[in-house]
């Protein structure tokens, strides 16, 4: 009977870890973690992390006791492993369009508060017909277009329109706005990120204000990636960001979203297992690091190109004149986009000072409904 690779214990040192596996640098993961939360606080905005960048309650949890106001969770299912880990209040930021799911997610009220994103009419009558159905309230947020074209209802009438049906419908609560500036993530130079960003996010603040003119109170103001989180949680009227993936930051934030005030805590450790005089050959390829929105980069050293990803092979050519590392060596890979490597792997192993001092479960790999 075949056996998996066991899980290293506590005190393990890093040149005894068989990989590929993830590392989580705690000192720099805690100093991230720090750093956003004082950047909100400064400005006086809430902080509630997406989780979907490490789908592990013990992180959730860590995130809550530094002082983050709750969790985002981009999938109902994610949502539930949060709640049956005691973790919340949870925002679940996607839409729910069936009774099953809708049924799942009022069930869910009885034991933690669950806000809905809700962006069209047939969303807000299943949400209302379940609550009442079971006997709670679902808080709801309206998610709004704000530039992205991918979800969310455009400003003016229709948000209007929705505003009201959302408040008007029994069993749901209108808590407030939510949309997405992803489109301004890449815009450079600074200088017209900043004012891309402040475009977009006055879509969400005029439509505040028009509503609230209205009648319709709106306490509840989200947005915020990690790719623009210091513009956004410094914009007045933005009560809380969702940036969750600058614990981890990754290669992606760093050199296509120009986010420098974050570090790289985490990484993949890999093991070159054949070289020649051009290249090595590394046992991580693309089912362990996911290369499709940016691809991994060496953390600490110079000598190595990444020429491509195969299934369980990265290779990486010699630059002119390097020694390189040999057969047997260990390398740390920036990863390119956590959200899309870390569900590859089942675990986080948390070190600090070269040893294994934590180990994280990915327990929402798989949690895709």
């Amino acid at each position: 009977m075949l056996t998996r690779t066991p899980v290293p214990c506590p005190g393990t040192a890093i040149e005894e870890l068989d990989t590929p596996v993830l590392l989580v640098d705690l000192d720099v993961f805690e100093a991230n973690l720090a750093t956003l939360l004082s950047y909100c606080r400064n400005h006086g905005t809430l902080w509630r992390p997406h989780s979907k960048s490490h789908k592990c309650p013990a992180i959730a949890r860590l995130q809550l006791q530094a002082g983050a106001c709750g969790i985002t969770c981009a999938k109902l299912s994610e949502a539930e492993l949060m709640v049956a880990n005691g973790i919340g209040p949870v925002l679940l930021a996607n839409q729910l369009v069936t009774r099953s799911k809708l049924d799942r997610l009022a069930r869910l009220q009885e034991r933690q508060e669950v806000i809905l994103a809700v962006d069209g009419p047939s969303g807000a009558a299943l949400a209302g017909q379940a609550a009442c159905d079971h006997g709670v309230c679902i808080p709801v947020v309206l998610e709004m277009d704000i530039g992205m074209n991918r979800v969310g209802v455009r400003a003016g009438e229709s948000a209007r329109q929705l505003a009201r049906r959302l408040a008007d419908t029994p069993g749901l609560e209108l808590r407030g706005l939510m949309g997405y500036e992803g489109h301004v993530l890449a815009v450079q130079p600074r200088e017209e990120k900043v004012r891309a960003c402040h475009q977009a996010l006055d879509i969400l603040l005029e439509t505040r204000t028009r509503l609230e003119a209205d009648g319709l109170p709106l306490p509840v103001v989200s947005a915020g990636g990690t790719g623009c989180y210091d513009i956004t949680a410094a914009y007045p009227g933005i009560t809380e960001i969702q940036a969750g993936g600058g614990v981890f930051m990754d290669a992606m934030y760093r050199y296509k979203f120009h986010v420098d005030t974050l570090d790289f805590a985490l990484t993949c450790l890999t093991t070159v297992t054949s070289r020649s005089a051009s290249h090595v050959v590394v046992d991580a390829g693309f089912k362990t690091l996911s290369a499709y929105h940016q691809p991994p980069t060496l953390l600490d050293r110079d000598d190595l190109q990444l020429r491509y990803l195969s299934a369980e092979h990265g290779v990486f050519d010699l630059q002119p004149n390097a020694k390189g590392p040999a057969v047997g060596d260990q390398l740390r890979l920036v990863v390119g986009y956590s959200d899309s490597t870390t569900v590859l792997h089942d675990r986080f192993l948390g070190i600090r000072n070269g040893r294994v001092e934590r180990i994280w479960q990915i327990e929402g790999r798989g949690c895709l409904d």
